[in-house]
């Protein structure tokens, strides 16, 4: 059996770095949790949210084979890191599989049609968009819970079904005796978790103006295909800072997204020099913090549909624009963990 054998140098030190941090805040985020003190409970769900937050990172590095020299063994990786993260229910390669045929076909490749789910069942339509409205992410709360029953849900995917049953009962059952034993720390998981699929989909719901096609389990493919001057001009980067990069550590660096799409195989940490090599050093090729923020408090009802009053449906350069000022809603349910 070979050992997991880091690509570079360099990467040995920042991507032992990034699981090293993972694993150990998550550990001590269930630490502050388990102590089942007020005091403590605050800083072991923030600790242990960004530790799932890392760790969904980091399964999309496997995901791109730029962690290990053998393929398999980041998949190994991506598998491990899935328990962290809760995306254990289905398969990393399931994650590989959908995630390259976005960057290949340059489209959103899915199997779920939300908006025509939304449209068939109008009342969960209504309360998702009344707990959007409160700021919590029930959207993409409802693509983790299908990720959860994939086994179930899916019809190309009932192959899975020994495999899902199987994880749903050893989480499930994890779960179920935390909430009876100790249901503050049962109370700070679920937000931990809903901060991680608020801080994923933030970050993802700026970074493309691509619109989804339901082509996940057919032969269709996206007419462009392999086009990577369109590819570019529909790909942005919404950063956390511009002037200080070590902010965007704490996404490892996913916000630089026009760079990560100019060369997919390139590790997170060296996303800020291809960015500069590629575009520049003028800020306005990025999409700064405040108007994301802006934009995902403005707009947070709306999301779904994209359907935000006196907006227009740009794209390229005038999507870029429009973001910068803040004037476009975002989007939803384009996470990489949910390979469907």
């Amino acid at each position: 059996m070979t050992s997991w054998t880091f690509k570079t140098a360099k990467g040995r030190l920042w991507h032992s770095g990034a699981i090293g941090y993972s694993v150990v805040v998550y550990a001590l985020g269930w630490w502050l949790l388990l102590t089942a003190s007020w005091i403590t409970f605050l800083p072991g769900v923030i600790l242990l949210g960004h530790a799932m937050i890392i760790a969904a990172y980091l399964i999309h590095e496997c995901a791109h084979n730029t962690l290990f020299t053998v393929n398999r063994h980041n998949m190994q990786l991506g598998s491990l890191l899935g328990w962290i993260c809760g995306s254990c229910y289905g398969t990393i390669e399931d994650i590989r599989t959908k995630h390259f045929r976005h960057h290949v076909e340059n489209d959103d490749v899915v199997w779920f049609d939300y908006e025509a789910f939304f449209k068939r069942h109008p009342l969960v339509y209504r309360v998702t968009i009344f707990l959007e409205w409160c700021y919590i992410p029930a959207h993409c709360i409802l693509m983790h819970a299908i990720m959860v029953f994939t086994g179930f849900i899916i019809p190309e995917r009932r192959n899975q079904l020994p495999r899902n049953v199987t994880v749903i009962l050893i989480r499930g059952g994890l779960l179920l005796t935390l909430a009876l034993l100790n249901p503050l720390a049962f109370m700070g998981y679920l937000i931990a978790y809903m901060l991680m699929i608020i801080v994923l989909r933030f970050v993802d719901g700026l970074e493309h103006d691509y619109p989804y096609r339901t082509n996940l389990f057919t032969d269709e493919v996206s007419e462009n295909k392999g086009d990577l001057v369109w590819e570019q001009e529909h790909t942005f980067s919404p950063i956390l800072s511009w002037r200080y990069e070590w902010v965007n550590w704490l996404i490892l660096n996913f916000g630089y997204h026009n760079a990560h799409h100019a060369k997919p195989t390139t590790p997170w940490f060296d996303l800020p020099t291809l960015h500069r090599e590629r575009f520049g050093e003028n800020p306005d090729t990025v999409i700064r913090l405040w108007p994301q923020l802006v934009m995902y408090h403005r707009y947070r009802r709306y999301r779904i549909f994209h359907d935000a009053p006196g907006l227009k449906d740009v794209s390229g350069k005038d999507f870029l624009r429009a973001a910068q000022s803040a004037q476009l809603t975002g989007g939803n349910a384009a996470s990489f963990l949910t390979s469907f």
